[in-house]
């Protein structure tokens, strides 16, 4: 539970990612730039 807590935002992010790639089509530069995004904010927290 406590990881959970931890990676909240990382589980929103994920979620928008695809939420966004489902409405507007995906688009291969946009999720590599997000991905990255959340590998640098991961780091971050770690």
């Amino acid at each position: 539970m406590e990881y959970l807590k931890r990676h909240k935002r990382f589980g929103i992010i994920i979620l928008g990612i695809v939420a966004l790639n489902m409405a507007y089509g995906f688009d291969a530069r946009f999720t590599i730039i997000n991905l990255m995004w959340i590998l640098i904010s991961v780091v971050k927290i770690d």
